[in-house]
């Protein structure tokens, strides 16, 4: 039998679940037959619908890329300074949004050095999908690094010199033993840094207006429109978001209990 106290975080949980589900929900089943069609058959919400998961996409595997090792190191490691670059690396989690546009803008933009250096290889920030793309990893690479880092922690040490003392290199433990162990819970992080870049608005504006993503189009529809034309595309992107999400959560389940 439950007692009060358990009684007592039971019904605080649910109040938070229906805060954050109530209005997701509503607007989702208030979206109307018509004006579905009506969104679905407009081409610049497909568009933008698919340049921002497209570009969230990128984010995330160039963050996997460069963050797993960073992660596997803040986990693993000793090295001088390792507090100060924890911090730093949740920097962009705490920073507005709009002010990490500027900071962007002011090392990627094309007078800037990062820009110059990058025009070398007919690479531009301003106005491009590159640009989406490094706003979208600077707000949310946070995330998957977290993540990966405690999954990493959550290996055994032990087990890991064990391997070592067989004979296996620190090359062969980190991809035959701790990435393996590890890989669940860097997925979720990589999941939640996915969602966090098709979310992104304030740095995307700044740095790049035009090719727009889907929460820029939304912003732009309601300033012009007002409400009645920026719901149907704000219901609709997080409809996509929603069946995404649920399928790779689906699936990664599924695969996590085959592994077990």
């Amino acid at each position: 039998m439950k007692t009060f106290f358990e009684k007592g975080f039971a019904v605080l949980g649910i109040l938070l679940f229906l805060f954050l589900v109530i209005p997701v929900f509503r607007m989702v089943f208030s979206l109307d037959i018509p004006a579905a069609r009506k969104v679905l058959a407009d081409a610049e919400v497909i568009q933008s619908i698919f340049l921002t998961l497209r570009c969230a996409l990128w984010a995330t595997v160039l963050a996997f890329v460069t963050g797993v090792p960073l992660a596997f190191l803040l986990a693993k490691k000793t090295f001088p300074f390792k507090s100060l670059i924890q911090g730093m690396v949740d920097l962009p989690i705490v920073v507005p949004h709009t002010a990490a546009g500027i900071a962007l803008l002011m090392v990627f933009g094309r007078h800037f050095l990062g820009g110059a250096f990058f025009s070398f290889f007919g690479i531009s920030f301003v106005g491009t999908e590159a640009g989406i793309v490094i706003a979208m990893m600077f707000v949310s690479a946070p995330f998957l690094i977290n993540a990966a880092r405690d999954a990493f922690m959550g290996v055994s040490p032990r087990m890991e010199a064990v391997a070592r003392t067989l004979g296996a290199t620190p090359a062969q433990v980190f991809f035959r033993l701790s990435l393996p162990l590890a890989l669940r819970g860097i997925v979720s992080g990589a999941l939640l840094m996915w969602a966090r870049g098709i979310s992104e608005f304030g740095a995307i504006i700044i740095l790049t207006y035009h090719p727009m993503v889907t929460p820029v189009l939304i912003f732009e529809r309601f300033e012009a429109y007002g409400l009645k034309l920026a719901y149907p595309v704000a219901a609709l992107l997080v409809l996509v978001c929603l069946v995404l999400f649920s399928l790779f959560r689906f699936f990664a389940s599924r695969k996590g209990k085959n592994g077990d």
